[in-house]
């Protein structure tokens, strides 16, 4: 069994709160993802549970077994670092081989774990050569057979794609993710990269602070932010002040009544949360039942397949819209923005 709870895990240094206190029930099989900006807790978080950092306070159980002060040999936890951390003067099957060599297991049971973990990882072909020799992407790869090995119960992994090129992270973090299913691994995934904790995961962790956010599927944490900071951070670049009067209404700051999603508990002052993508702009007021502001263009960033808009309303609220590339508008013309009522998520006015 292969079950992580964390009951209660705080971690100070002195007066410093590192990581609050925190409970999480990570289920055997399940890829978890700590995301969120640097200093936030996340690989502190990591640390903790594979014994590199000690407990202030809490309990961490691994399959039942309360392992808070074991030694990190002696938790059986496959770790991969963001620099690899590989020896730089052993070859590819050497650095794979070394802790299997620290666990004294026979020479030919070692030939052949080794044989079979960089198989899973698609270089056996290179088990000869030096690190220096191998690309970013390579030795990415030598680290996780080096991890997998000794079939640990729990992998961890701490911005393991941090120092690869656009390409090999997309063509990493697929590979990862079917590895991690392939052999049913309880696995923790550590990224600040909203985009990578999307791919892999099965549940999300965001952290701020040192305090959990929010917990939640990537749907969930992606469309239903739980705070203004999850929202800001997962890509809703619009944070707008509203009142929210109840029974599908509200008001922005301009007055201008609103439709707004009906499920939400927000009472009173609040933030409606839109992302640039899910707005448009028109040169005309469109249908009733969709809200619909003026503003005016301020600028404009060409990205390619689209453009985005700096608007401005009339009470100084600004916006940002995403358009077709072949769009009209130019900065200083007077445009609507509209967007369905079910566009935009509430959430607690706050720290964003």
């Amino acid at each position: 069994m292969s079950e992580i709870v964390l009951s209660d895990v705080c971690k100070h240094y002195g007066e410093v709160v590192a990581v609050q206190s925190t409970s999480l029930r990570i289920g055997e099989g399940e890829l978890v993802t700590f995301l969120g900006p640097s200093g936030c807790g996340k690989t502190t978080t990591l640390r903790m549970i594979g014994g590199f950092v000690d407990v202030t306070a809490g309990r961490i159980l691994v399959g039942g077994t309360d392992v808070t002060r074991l030694p990190p040999a002696k938790r059986n936890m496959g770790f991969v670092f963001q620099n690899y951390a590989l020896f730089p003067h052993m070859t590819v099957a050497e650095n794979v081989a070394f802790g299997l060599e620290m666990r004294k297991i026979g020479k030919a049971e070692i030939a052949d774990r080794v044989k079979t973990a960089l198989s899973r990882v698609r270089l056996a072909h290179l088990a000869d050569r030096l690190p220096k020799q191998l690309s970013g992407g390579q030795q990415q790869r030598v680290a996780l057979a080096r991890a997998l090995v000794i079939e640990p119960t729990v992998l961890l992994l701490d911005e393991p794609l941090s120092n690869l090129d656009a390409k090999l992270r997309q063509e990493m973090k697929t590979e990862i993710r079917l590895l991690q299913k392939s052999l049913a691994l309880t696995t923790i995934f550590v990224t600040h990269d909203q985009d990578e904790a999307l791919s892999v995961s099965d549940r999300l962790v965001v952290m701020s602070a040192g305090k959990v956010e929010q917990i939640g599927t990537p749907r969930d944490v992606f469309e239903r932010p739980a705070s203004a900071f999850v929202a800001d951070f997962m890509g809703f670049t619009n944070l707008v002040p509203v009142k929210v009067e109840g029974h599908g209404r509200g008001q922005l700051r301009n007055g201008m009544a609103i439709a707004i999603d009906k499920e939400s508990p927000i009472r009173g002052e609040g933030l409606l949360a839109l992302r640039a993508e899910h707005m448009s702009l028109s040169s005309k007021p469109v249908s009733s039942d969709v809200n619909t502001t003026e503003a005016t263009i301020e600028a404009l960033t060409y990205r390619g397949s689209f453009v985005d808009y700096l608007v401005r309303l009339d009470d100084e609220t600004r916006l940002q819209v995403r358009g077709e590339a072949q769009s009209p508008f130019a900065p200083g013309q007077r445009t609507f923005v509209a967007w369905q009522p079910d566009a935009g998520t509430l959430v607690a006015a706050g720290q964003a």
